[in-house]
């Protein structure tokens, strides 16, 4: 109990900027604040806290120990709510990593839908492409696309990550439009910079043969949706996932190519950490995105309305 007490000091203490703050908050005497962080940096051998006669800061230490001693509290606070059938509530911080494509076009009313549901809930969302370290980087849980490589974490598939070859008309108009994935070699090809070799593209053909093909790029980045629009734009043909390029295909900006031959398809995936208590948050919004993302993608529907692509799994 006296663990419980002096994390829970601490806590106040950073959140409240001040022992008399956190005094305040607690309804107890600032001396006797002050004694349980003291307590607990004695207890834990280290410093959590910077402390001068005008200001309060956190030690590195003490930060890492903070987000730990938060998530401790918002999940006790959690559980209890569960306990006493308030509705399901969830409560506390959900810190969500995603890739940056994905999560501006396809993430935002997902997690509105969810907050609504759930309005004690707080989001904290990093849209990166960077492949972030769970545990190091004090995530809850990841949406990453591609294999998994990390066995240290736990995975729920989401959905199949499909993509595409597109182009726009006119593009297609002035250079012409490719038959076979040989024909590429005479285009100016887009390549995303952040695949392990973007110079290369694998397909199988309608006959189930597989095959390779090395191209030339005409430009390379490491923005999905920079290269849907440089395509858009005229300035040649780009492989990119469906989620990226199913609007401008639906609004005839990109015709789709080559649709006799299928491309790979990457799992998406909810990630959280082995090593981590799965509070009730992170169960129910894993939950909630397995529901949500069932069935066929709406970018890939609208991929399959907007022009004759195939895009079945190799």
């Amino acid at each position: 109990m006296e663990k419980f007490e002096d994390i829970q000091a601490f806590v106040s203490v950073v959140d409240a900027g001040s022992f008399t703050a956190a005094a305040r908050r607690l309804d107890s005497a600032k001396s006797a604040v002050s004694r349980r962080v003291s307590a607990l940096e004695e207890r834990l051998g280290v410093q959590l806290l910077h402390r001068t006669t005008r200001s309060l800061s956190l030690t590195e230490t003490g930060r890492s120990f903070y987000e730990y001693g938060a998530r401790i509290l918002a999940d006790l606070e959690e559980a209890e709510a569960a306990v006493q059938q308030q509705h399901g509530e969830l409560r506390g911080t959900l810190r969500f990593a995603m890739p940056l494509s994905f999560g501006v076009r396809h993430m935002c009313k997902p997690i509105a839908m969810f907050t609504k549901q759930h309005p004690g809930l707080r989001f904290e969302l990093d849209l990166n492409d960077r492949r972030v370290d769970l545990i190091e980087d004090n995530f809850d849980i990841a949406l990453r696309i591609g294999r998994l490589q990390d066995s240290s974490l736990i995975a729920r598939k989401l959905f199949d990550v499909r993509a595409v070859i597109c182009a726009s008309p006119n593009y297609l108009s002035a250079h012409g439009t490719p038959k076979t994935p040989d024909d590429l070699r005479r285009h100016q090809y887009l390549g995303y910079s952040n695949l392990p070799d973007p110079d290369k593209w694998e397909y199988e053909d309608r006959d189930g043969e597989r095959g390779t093909i090395s191209l030339e790029n005409s430009m390379t980045s490491n923005s999905g949706d920079f290269l849907c629009n440089a395509a858009a734009h005229g300035m040649g043909i780009v492989v990119q996932p469906t989620f990226i390029v199913a609007q401008a295909i639906r609004s005839g900006n990109l015709v789709p190519l080559l649709s006799t031959y299928s491309l790979p398809v990457m799992p998406a995936y909810a990630l959280y950490p082995a090593t981590r208590h799965l509070s009730f948050r992170v169960r129910a919004f894993i939950d909630f995105l397995v529901e949500r993302f069932a069935g066929t993608p709406q970018w890939d529907r609208d991929c399959e309305q907007g022009g004759e692509v195939k895009i079945a799994a190799v």
